[in-house]
């Protein structure tokens, strides 16, 4: 299959992010893995050449099942609101949800930056809402009262392990003190590249 400037641009970005991907011998696709703080979940990266757009999906690790297709419906209904990047979609057939984002590139150059950009927002969304789509799913949860709490928290936190993650916040905003009062005496932190399967989440989306 010939491979047009879309996916080579969403292709290196991948590589030189340090992602691991398999490439789909039949369509302009890459599937790969995300841990996210809630859950590990599938993603495809699309390229649509003929219409110069790149796709980037994030699947729910979660279906809705039948009878909880109307909570899940006016959850991501409600989450969609004000949403700028992308949006939750829900497939009625089977119960697949998944968060979407895109961007069209006609007539101009797609740099990695981009890429990334579409990418990153999508799975840190996803992250976001995940914990509260369960308790709908799973414990009964009020679609409207899980949205508010999840909204009613800073970008990045989540409702479950809240504590460990606003003490990463804490110790990195330390360590970026310690660094701007003495560069020589701290050595800086290892950002050398997971050895697991799936990508997490960078320091800075957290």
């Amino acid at each position: 299959m010939t491979r047009g400037r879309i996916y080579e641009a969403v292709k290196r970005f991948f590589e030189e992010d340090d992602w691991k991907f398999y490439e789909m011998a039949d369509a302009p696709v890459l599937m790969m893995t995300f841990s996210g703080k809630n859950g590990r979940w599938t993603c495809y990266a699309q390229a649509r050449e003929a219409q110069e757009q790149f796709v980037f999906y994030s699947v729910c690790p979660i279906n809705a099942p039948p009878d909880k297709l109307n909570q899940v419906v006016e959850f991501i209904t409600r989450a969609n609101y004000g949403m700028i990047i992308g949006n939750f979609e829900l497939d009625y057939n089977d119960g697949e949800i998944r968060y979407k984002t895109s961007i069209d590139v006609e007539g101009a150059d797609f740099p990695p930056i981009l890429v990334k950009q579409m990418v990153y927002a999508n799975v840190v969304v996803l992250d976001r809402y995940l914990a509260g789509m369960m308790r709908v799913i799973y414990a009964d949860g009020n679609p409207a009262d899980e949205i508010a709490k999840i909204e009613s928290l800073p970008q990045g936190i989540s409702l479950d392990g809240d504590s460990d993650v606003i003490s990463k916040l804490r110790q990195e905003f330390i360590s970026q003190i310690e660094e701007l009062l003495s560069d020589v005496q701290f050595d800086e932190e290892d950002t050398s590249p997971a050895d697991d399967d799936d990508k997490p989440l960078p320091p800075d989306m957290t």
